[in-house]
């Protein structure tokens, strides 16, 4: 699993909505080191993303408790961990990246927010290295790059609480944004994977114009 990649896709979606300004759009984006996390977050965190991404009711829909434990995988310079950081006061958020500079940028954002309950993670390709068990992974954009894909989910279960959960954001085959059309994982190869992998599917929302959200509970 490639977390960098994520960024590749994202760049790919802004410049989709018209944002291409200084973002990099060559063929071999995916394969660029994406250190500078300063300038990255003035893309990833643009307020125009919203319009289409809608954080603030993916994060509802999430019906997370207050108390929560909650894993950002692919997090990059914390568009999702702060907000989930928000909405989990007397719980922690582990945002996990595997570019040091986002990790590094993300540590920093968290004590210039006044967010203590958020912690940067460094990962793995194929091992996110949570410090503890979690009621909730969130995983946007990143499911297509996963390699051994029912290996990592059956890791991911040890890395969740009783009756933890895992959720899925990403792109489908309507839209023009996002990664190429071959590379995508459609629906219901992500909801065969993880039921063969262990996991049942809870809840399913439809009101992301360009993505699927779906929701896994472990067995």
């Amino acid at each position: 699993m490639r977390y960098l990649e994520v960024t590749a896709v994202l760049l790919l979606a802004l410049a989709g909505m018209g944002m291409q300004g200084s973002i990099a759009q060559t063929a071999h984006t995916h394969q660029h080191q994406f250190s500078g996390a300063e300038h990255w977050a003035a893309v990833f965190d643009d307020p125009s993303r919203d319009a289409w991404q809608k954080p603030h009711e993916v994060i509802q829909a999430l019906q997370l408790a207050p108390d929560s434990l909650v894993a950002d995988i692919g997090s990059g310079t914390g568009y999702f961990s702060a907000r989930l950081a928000h909405f989990v006061p007397k719980g922690r958020v582990y945002g996990v990246d595997i570019e040091p500079d986002m990790v590094k940028y993300l540590a920093e954002r968290a004590k210039r927010e006044q967010l203590p309950n958020l912690t940067a993670v460094s990962g793995a390709p194929d091992d996110p290295r949570l410090p503890g068990k979690v009621d909730l992974v969130l995983m946007v954009d990143v499911y297509h790059h996963l390699g051994d894909r029912d290996r990592y989910l059956r890791k991911l279960r040890g890395s969740l609480k009783p009756g933890g959960r895992v959720a899925i954001i990403d792109f489908d085959q309507r839209t023009q944004m996002g990664p190429p059309k071959g590379e995508r994982v459609a629906p219901e190869t992500v909801r065969s994977e993880l039921e063969k992998a262990g996991y049942v599917l809870s809840k399913q929302h439809d009101f992301l114009p360009d993505q699927y959200f779906m929701v896994f509970r472990a067995r």
